[in-house]
C-alpha cells in the first residue's frame, strides 16, 4: 500500500516553525517510502481566512524545498461535497437536526457545572420526532456512541483508549448556517484524498476519537495516527515569539539558510543515533516516525545558530 501523508494548515496566520516541523515529518515519511505528500489549505473559516497567509504557506514550502504532490486542495471549494456527506448521514439516521437554542444550552451547562459534571450536550433531540420549534435554525449532530471504548494504535504514543461516556457527546458536524465543522471536513478530505498516515501535533489528540466516530459512520478506513509532542521554549513553556519562534519566512529575512532550519527542526523530537547533521536527502533516507520522542522538545536558539554557521561554511567551501 502506498503511503500518503498530508499537511493541512489553516490560513489564519503565517506558517509557524511548529507547523513546518509537522510538514517536514509528513514529507519525509512519504518520500522515504516512495509515497505522496499532499498539501491542503483548511480555509472553511471564511471570516478569519487570509489569502496572504495561504500564499505565505506556499512561499515557505518553496523556500525550504518541500515539494508537494498534485494540486493544493482548498476546503473552501468543497462545501457542496461536505453537504452531500452530511445529508448522507441524515438519510441513514446516523446524524440528526438539533433545535436546542443557545439559551437552553447555556442553562444546561450551568446545571451540569453546579453538579460538578463535565458540560456536555444531553442528546435531547437525538430521537426527536415531534414538530420542530419555530424560529430556530438547527445544527446537525452526529449520533456518537454513548458507551464503550474508542482505541487505536498511535505510531508515537502506543495504544490510546478513550471511554466514550467520558469524552463524547453528539458533537456538531454542521453549524446552523450550514457550514461544516473541522472534524467533519478533515475526516472526509483525508479519506477521499487517500491519506494513509496522519502526522500532527498532540494538541489534536482529543479530536481523534471524534474523527474515528465519523470514519466509522461513513464506512471509511481509519488512517494511522502519529501525535507529535509540542515544542517548548527554554523555560518549559509552550513555544512562542518570545522564545524566538516566528513566521518561517522571517528566518529567511534574518539570513538563516533553509538547510539549517530543516536540520534544526528534524532534530526537535526525532533522532537517528547520535547524528546531528542531516541534508534533506539524508533525512529522506533515515526518517522513521516511530523514532519520534513521546516527550516535548526544547527550542534551542544556540543550536540553530550553530547549524546555520555550519551550512554557511559549506556554502563558502563549495563556491571556492
Amino acid at each position: 500500500m502506498m503511503i500518503v501523508t498530508r499537511f493541512a494548515p489553516s490560513p489564519t496566520g503565517y506558517l509557524h516553525i511548529g507547523g513546518l516541523r509537522t510538514a517536514l515529518f509528513s514529507y519525509l515519511f512519504a518520500r522515504k517510502n516512495g509515497g505522496k505528500f499532499l498539501l491542503r489549505i483548511e480555509d472553511t473559516d471564511l471570516k478569519r481566512n487570509s489569502i496572504e497567509a495561504a500564499q505565505a504557506i506556499e512561499e515557505a514550502f518553496k523556500w525550504v524545498g518541500l515539494e508537494h504532490d498534485g494540486e493544493i486542495v482548498y476546503q473552501s471549494s468543497r462545501f457542496d461535497l461536505y453537504k452531500q456527506y452530511i445529508q448522507k448521514l441524515l438519510d441513514e439516521g446516523k446524524a440528526y437536526k438539533c433545535y436546542m437554542s443557545k439559551d437552553e444550552l447555556d442553562a444546561l451547562r450551568k446545571e451540569q457545572e453546579a453538579r460538578k459534571e463535565r458540560p456536555k450536550y444531553d442528546g435531547r433531540y437525538r430521537d426527536f420526532t415531534g414538530t420542530p420549534p419555530s424560529g430556530i435554525e438547527p445544527v446537525i449532530r452526529i449520533k456518537a456512541p454513548t458507551d464503550g471504548v474508542i482505541e487505536f494504535d498511535d505510531g508515537i504514543k502506543g495504544r490510546v483508549k478513550f471511554n466514550c461516556a467520558d469524552i463524547l457527546d453528539d458533537f456538531i458536524i454542521a453549524r446552523s448556517d450550514g457550514t461544516p465543522t473541522y472534524n467533519l471536513t478533515v475526516t472526509i478530505d483525508d479519506a477521499l484524498m487517500g491519506v494513509t498516515d496522519v502526522i500532527r501535533g498532540d494538541d489534536h489528540l482529543s479530536n481523534t476519537p471524534k474523527q474515528i466516530v465519523l470514519y466509522n459512520a461513513f464506512g471509511f478506513k481509519v488512517p494511522k495516527f502519529y501525535h507529535v509532542a509540542m515544542i517548548n521554549g527554554s523555560d518549559g513553556a509552550k513555544l512562542s515569539k518570545r522564545h524566538g519562534a516566528m513566521d518561517v519566512m522571517e528566518y529567511k529575512r534574518l539570513g538563516y539558510m533553509p538547510q539549517a532550519l530543516l536540520n534544526f527542526l528534524v532534530r526537535l523530537g526525532w533522532s537517528h543515533g547520535d547524528d546531528e547533521i542531516f541534508s534533506l536527502a539524508q533525512m529522506r533516507k533515515c526518517f522513521d516516525p516511530t523514532h519520534i520522542s513521546k516527550s516535548s522538545s526544547t527550542f534551542n536558539q544556540s543550536k540553530l545558530e550553530w547549524l546555520n554557521a555550519h551550512y554557511i561554511k559549506e556554502l563558502d567551501f563549495d563556491s571556492g
